[in-house]
């Protein structure tokens, strides 16, 4: 039921002018309308400076700390019903500077990927070879792992719909290749009956039906992990999201 004309959310963060600068450690603190979370924000080492170099448009970098599965990310609260607020569109435009040794995730999800969570891979998702692990309930969205067998492609993928969670990774695989140095727009469009489709610069690379509750609490999350001693980072342009209001009196 309307209840007003603000019947429609949109964020939309272009990172003109804020950043969360590496020398921080209380966690989690805000960055617009996000909070930097994760394994490792409270580090020295570890936030999303905006770039001076090579920022055009506006640039945070999301950046880890030297250690092994620790995670820097940015996130919403748990806002977003498929059921009530479908269709719900997320989209950031990233850059990674090299692919080795990271993990990468951008989606929805229902886990809380506070500063006490260990990581991306524990407590999230995990593409080993061609196996993927899927650790929590309810997910869906892309992920690149240097861990996978296509390790520099992106996978679609999903967990608590009525389609079982796929962990075969050949079969979630996108076929779009991150290429180093390069800029790519990511969208994911839910629908209300929990049907998703994953889009890479304006081309549709899956569709899944029943891939995510309809009645789960989500929440928008995008993070970089380190793999090993090597610090991941992930340029984002900007991150858009847009939902219908849930007017349930």
């Amino acid at each position: 039921m309307a209840q007003s004309d603000r019947g429609r959310i949109e964020i939309f963060e272009d990172f003109v002018g804020v950043e969360d600068p590496v020398a921080l450690t209380p966690v989690p603190r805000a960055l617009g309308p996000f909070m930097v979370v994760g394994q490792g924000t409270a580090e020295t080492d570890a936030g999303a400076p905006a770039l001076d170099s090579d920022g055009l448009s506006g640039v945070v970098q999301l950046t880890t700390t030297n250690e092994a599965d620790h995670t820097t990310g940015l996130q919403t609260s748990s806002m977003f019903d498929v059921g009530l607020m479908g269709t719900i569109v997320v989209e950031a435009r990233v850059r990674q500077a090299a692919l080795s040794s990271r993990e990468i995730f951008m989606g929805l999800t229902d886990i809380n990927i506070a500063s006490d969570v260990p990581s991306i891979q524990t407590d999230l998702s995990h593409i080993d070879t061609v196996t993927v692990t899927l650790t929590a309930s309810d997910l869906v969205g892309f992920h690149l792992s240097s861990e996978a067998t296509d390790a520099t492609d992106w996978h679609g993928i999903y967990n608590g719909g009525t389609t079982t969670g796929e962990t075969t990774s050949t079969s979630v695989d996108l076929n779009d290749v991150a290429v180093a140095g390069e800029w790519q727009v990511l969208r994911l469009e839910i629908a209300n009956n929990g049907t998703a489709r994953w889009y890479t610069d304006g081309t549709l690379r899956q569709t899944v039906k029943g891939a995510v509750s309809t009645s789960t609490d989500l929440k928008f999350f995008i993070a970089a992990e380190a793999k090993a001693t090597t610090i991941a980072t992930l340029d984002v342009d900007y991150i858009y999201i847009s939902a219908n209001r849930d007017w349930t009196v």
